[in-house]
């Protein structure tokens, strides 16, 4: 009896220290090929939202700090753009007045491409794998300003800014403090995903690799 209660014993421990072990292995392997999954859709968003803004900055020369007012420019507003009417390559034409430029509207939706949004540009504002990471839709952060250029020109900037908990705040809560702190303290980075700063003309350039 004694001989069998053993055994079963044994076999829970070995059970045991299979699972430790291959816990052990694959959450790392779990935590980055799920990391790797969102990250991609995050950074499609972030980019989505930076076409968004260029083609706002191109009609008013500033970006806008407001979700509501860039996704109605995009569903509402549209662009001017210019057409020459005759060819300029005409001498004759062009000394007669025959050749002159004249603007044209198009709108916005028709002059921009965004991928990531599945149909609906209210989705523009919105996180990807927030409800999985935090139980609820989260927005990015986005913010703007002006700042002078070295040669005292002043621009707009623009940052918009999604935090890793945000969207990866669900996964193995110790993989994720190493993690955040490789970004941080190792790398010097942000903790997390953006396009732009609030204090240095970027072009709106993504932090993640590749960009």
């Amino acid at each position: 009896m004694k001989k069998i209660l053993l055994q079963i014993i044994l076999l829970v421990a070995i059970g045991a220290l299979v699972w430790w072990l291959y816990s052990l292995f694959n959450t790392p392997l779990e935590f980055e090929r799920i990391r790797k999954e969102r990250e991609a859709k995050v950074v499609e968003r972030l980019k989505d939202i930076r076409t968004a803004q260029r083609a706002y900055r191109n009609k008013y020369l500033k970006f806008t700090p407001s979700f509501d007012s860039l996704i109605a420019f995009v569903q509402k507003d549209s662009l001017t753009f210019e057409r020459a009417i005759g060819s300029e390559d005409d001498s004759v034409a062009v000394a007669e007045g025959r050749v002159h430029r004249e603007q044209f509207h198009v709108a916005v939706k028709d002059t921009i491409e965004l991928f990531s949004l599945g149909g609906d540009i209210n989705n523009l504002r919105y996180i990807p794998g927030s409800v999985e990471a935090t139980g609820s839709l989260q927005q990015f952060q986005m913010d703007t300003a002006s700042i002078e250029t070295e040669s005292r020109v002043v621009v707009p900037v623009l940052e918009v800014f999604a935090k890793y908990p945000t969207f990866l705040g669900d996964l193995d809560k110790q993989e994720l403090i190493n993690f955040r702190d490789y970004q941080v303290n190792t790398l010097n980075r942000a903790d997390g995903l953006k396009v732009g700063s609030l204090t240095a003309t970027t072009n709106e350039a993504g932090n993640w690799d590749g960009e």
